[in-house]
């Protein structure tokens, strides 16, 4: 069953790439997008751009998180649909440890995601309806080097993911994952830099070989993981989904 008429979609992350993609496709629907971003221009830059509401919040942050959604219910109505976009990737050796960039991945990838979710189920479980997207990523599925943090964090978000579904699946909300290959967006763009920073590489090489690790030797187009995102938002019929796209 297809349901999309008027529903409000809050959108973590919305000030980058992905998130844009995915608010874009929902409002073509005709649904009622809030995006939800810890920068504040970056994320009124992409709702002015999208003619949006834009909601600045720091996904780590419960109390932000929480003064976000009653600003969404307030402007617009009830959450149905969460899709959690924030996340960040850093790539760091194994030794010597970087602990700060562990917390600090963990913390957005994994905390921030927990907080959104448990911030705005109240208003679905209120109705016995919704959905909640998690972006994880192939990172979920596997490891990759100079990535223990993020590639822990993004095995953390499946497990979440699962959890929830479990949790919440008999009482009408549906909760699934997609988990992308590398995107070709501003993330992507930041990790060529320090790939190209740290080793000397080319930039052009640096993209190649981060296109080679996807099954389809190119970089994914961010509106390619929006149709999939938006298909598992707005089918009934699907939830405690994992969804590969690379």
């Amino acid at each position: 069953m297809d349901v999309t008429g008027g529903a409000v979609a809050l959108v973590t992350g919305g000030g980058g790439g992905l998130g844009r993609a995915v608010a874009r496709r929902l409002q073509g629907l005709g649904a009622s997008v809030a995006l939800l971003g810890r920068t504040a221009a970056s994320v009124e830059a992409a709702a002015k751009d999208l003619g949006t509401l834009g909601v600045p919040a720091d996904v780590t942050r419960r109390t932000e998180v929480d003064h976000a959604v009653e600003t969404v219910r307030a402007e617009l109505g009830p959450i149905r649909w969460l899709v959690n976009a924030a996340g960040i990737a850093e790539a760091s050796p194994l030794l010597p440890p970087d602990d700060d960039l562990w917390h600090r991945t963990l913390a957005v990838n994994v905390t921030g995601a927990w907080i959104a979710a448990t911030a705005a189920l109240p208003d679905m479980l209120a109705t016995g309806s919704g959905a909640i997207v998690n972006v994880a990523s192939t990172a979920a599925l596997r490891g990759y080097r100079y990535t223990a943090a993020y590639v822990a964090s993004k095995h953390a978000l499946l497990g979440l993911t699962r959890a929830l579904a479990a949790d919440v699946g008999a009482k009408g909300v549906r909760v699934s994952a997609v988990c992308p290959g590398f995107l070709d967006t501003p993330m992507t763009d930041r990790t060529v830099e320090r790939i190209v920073r740290s080793t000397g590489q080319a930039q052009a090489e640096a993209r190649a070989a981060l296109a080679g690790m996807n099954a389809s030797g190119r970089l994914v187009r961010p509106d390619d993981v929006a149709a999939i995102v938006v298909d598992l938002l707005r089918d009934e019929n699907r939830t405690d989904e994992v969804v590969t796209v690379e």
